[in-house]
Order: structure tokens, then sequence, then C-alpha cells
């Protein structure tokens, strides 16, 4: 191991698992390592081993409850969200699993998870039963969507008596994993990417079309897919700039946000901003129709049928195409609900895309308000198909494509 921990400072969670102990090892390697390590410990946590031998190692007052004493001295979860480099939930249980992936912030490791600035990492530790249980794997992917990073148990002889996978990673290579994660961060994971100072326009989100000032035609898009694409163009060093619709997502101070509502407000940005770009990756849902008229007040039920006449909104997709330059690439998105690939053919075509991401409705649990997405990327001579997977790792694949044209 590296001089990558000195100086890191560390929350350490521990759980109510009958690895406890061997966070007693965790923290020696840590420290080893020139961290500095606060423990957090759940109160189940501390019927498999004692605050008094944690604090021991550690040199500081392990935490456990909300208050301390019974003069109003606390614990602030928040302040230990901005204090640590990194967290570590080792070993984590099921249950504890289950709390982070819907935060259920019954206890003080909860909170200072759902509180932290830093990157958290997850080591969990059960019996394979429950390991391989759908409710369990379910939640691990669901952490891994929030950007989580799981430490994978092993296989061997666990408590109860039965062998699998379920036993908590050895401590040292536990530590090696933050110490190589430091030492990525530090040298730039994504040093040598193609991306890096290219300048990315994104659009992300629905748009409205107003029918009148409290009714407006839409759709179910969430922007989750258009943000993750954003991250990871930014964390590979691009320059971005995301056009967003009407969404409650939040991105990174380093990425130029621009927030629209409708569609004719995304057409004049996109218009205005692609033609300084290198890329621009199309993923907004985006209305193709909106109310010939807006009325200026609340329409009243007065009739019993209700008659909006439709006008064709801007096509976003095919503008830039046509502005697009030879030194450009223009990515597009296809949510297909038949004929998938024989209709993005003929939109990949149409709108002059270098490739386009494909994904169906038909796909379940995907696309819409999901944190998962299931995408083939189609160039003119190839189809690529992927597994269903959170979006960030999506992200990941769709950029990978991006750089080997760009």
């Amino acid at each position: 191991m590296n001089d990558m921990l000195k100086g890191k400072k560390i929350v350490l969670g521990i759980t109510g698992s009958i690895a406890a102990y061997k966070a007693c090892y965790i923290i020696r390697e840590l420290i080893k390592g020139g961290a500095e390590v606060q423990v957090v410990i759940t109160p189940s946590g501390k019927e498999f081993i004692t605050p008094i031998t944690l604090s021991a190692l550690t040199h500081k007052p392990v935490i456990s409850e909300f208050f301390s004493q019974r003069d109003g001295t606390w614990n602030s979860h928040v302040d230990l969200g901005l204090w640590a480099d990194c967290m570590l939930i080792a070993p984590c249980t099921a249950a504890t699993i289950g709390k982070m992936a819907n935060g259920i912030a019954d206890n003080m490791l909860i909170t200072t998870y759902l509180s932290m600035k830093a990157p958290v990492f997850v080591a969990p530790a059960m019996d394979l039963d429950m390991y391989v249980h759908p409710s369990t794997q379910k939640n691990l992917q669901t952490l891994k969507s929030y950007g989580n990073i799981i430490i994978e148990p092993q296989s061997g002889f666990l408590a109860s008596g039965l062998e699998g996978k379920g036993r908590m990673e050895e401590p040292k290579v536990i530590a090696e994993c933050l110490s190589d994660f430091f030492d990525k961060q530090e040298k730039g994971l994504y040093a040598d990417s193609s991306l890096r100072g290219k300048k990315i326009m994104i659009t992300a989100g629905p748009t409205y079309e107003k029918i009148d000032p409290v009714r407006f035609i839409g759709n179910y898009s969430s922007g989750k897919m258009g943000y993750a694409l954003a991250e990871e163009c930014a964390r590979r060093g691009a320059e971005v700039t995301l056009i967003s619709g009407p969404v409650s997502m939040t991105c990174s101070d380093s990425i130029k946000r621009i927030d629209i509502e409708c569609c004719e407000e995304m057409y004049n940005a996109a218009t205005d901003v692609f033609p300084g770009q290198d890329a621009a990756i199309l993923c907004a849902a985006v209305a193709d129709f909106r109310p010939e008229h807006a009325a200026d007040k609340k329409i009243k039920r007065e009739k019993d049928d209700l008659v909006i006449r439709l006008s064709p909104t801007r096509d976003i997709a095919a503008s830039l195409g046509k502005l697009k330059s030879n030194s450009q690439k223009l990515i597009g998105f296809a949510l297909e609900t038949n004929d998938e690939e024989l209709n993005a053919k003929k939109k990949l075509k149409k709108k002059n895309f270098d490739f386009i991401v494909l994904n169906s409705t038909k796909n379940e649990g995907t696309t819409f308000q999901s944190d998962y997405n299931q995408v083939a990327i189609m160039s003119e001579n190839e189809t690529k198909h992927f597994d269903k997977k959170p979006k960030n790792e999506v992200a990941a694949d769709i950029i990978n494509e991006l750089e080997n044209i760009l």
C-alpha cells in the first residue's frame, strides 16, 4: 500500500455483524497508512464490539447516539459529512444496506451516510442466502446507482456453518481499495481521456408546453439519464453545458446549467450553444406538439368536451444535424414502443446522428423515473446491446462510445 491514505479523514461505519471484530484490523490498516479514523457504530454493532476497544485504536471517542450527554451536547452528522474524505461501512449488514437504499434515517450511521459529501464504500457481510436474496441484490444495485462503491464479499466458511458468498472482504484488501481510489483520484482516472478540454452540450429532462397558466403537455422524464451523462463527461475533464427541462435534479458546480421550460426555449438555447461545441448529446424528452394557442387564463370546465388544436414543435435534432460541421459529433436518443431498431435506424439517418442510443418501454424497470436503463447503441454499421444497469453505468458506456469517435 502506498502513501495515498496519509492525511485522509475517514468515517468508518460499523454495523451489527459477527464480522464487526474485523473493524479493529481495518482501523489498524488505515491508521498505518496515515489516515485519521472516526468510528460511527450502530446500537446493534455495540453488541459485537465495544466502543472502548475502537476508541483505544482510533484515539477518538466513538459516535453512536445523536446526543452524547444530557446537557444538550449532540453529535452532528452534517459536520461528519463535510469533514470526511470518504466513508467506509464495514461490515455492512443487509438491514443497513436496506436502510441506506431507502433513506431510513433511524440511527446516527444512516444520518451520517445521508449527509456524506464524500465517496462512500460499502463492504457487505451476511449469510449467503441473505446476500443472494432479490431484495438485498436490488438494494445493492440501488446503492450503486447512487454512486456508492461496493466492495464485494468473498466466498468461504460463514458464521452459520455454511459455505458460500457473504464473508466480508479482508481488512487489508479493504484498505487497499481505499488507497487505490485516492491514488486514481489524485492522478485523475481519466487523465488521458479524449474528452479532456472538449466542449460537450447535453440536453436533459422534459419540456412543458402550456395549455393555460396551470396546465401543460409534458411527459414522465426525470432527467436522470441526461444528468448522469453530464456528470460522466465532467468527470472525464470535459467542459459541459447542460440544457435542462423542469426537473428536481441537481448537478456539479463545474457544469454550466441552462434551465428551460418549453421546446422553443430549448431550441433557442441549443442552437445558440451548439456551434461552439465539439459534441452534443440530445437526451431530453422534447414534446413533439404544443397547443396552437395557450390560454392566458385558466380554462374552466363549462362543456362536456374540450378540443385543443396542436401544432408541431421545432425539431431540435434535425436543426442541429443541419448545423453540424465535419468536426462535430451529434448523439441522439430514441425511446421506442414498437419496431425499435427499425425506427431508431431511420432516426439515426434522418437526424444526421453519429450514433443513436435506443431504449424501449418494453424493458421493465427502465426509462422514465427509473434509476436503471437498458440500451442499444446503434451506428450506421454496428449495433451494440448492453445489459440493464444503473444509469450512471449506462452513461459511462455511452461516453466510452463517444470517446471512440471524438
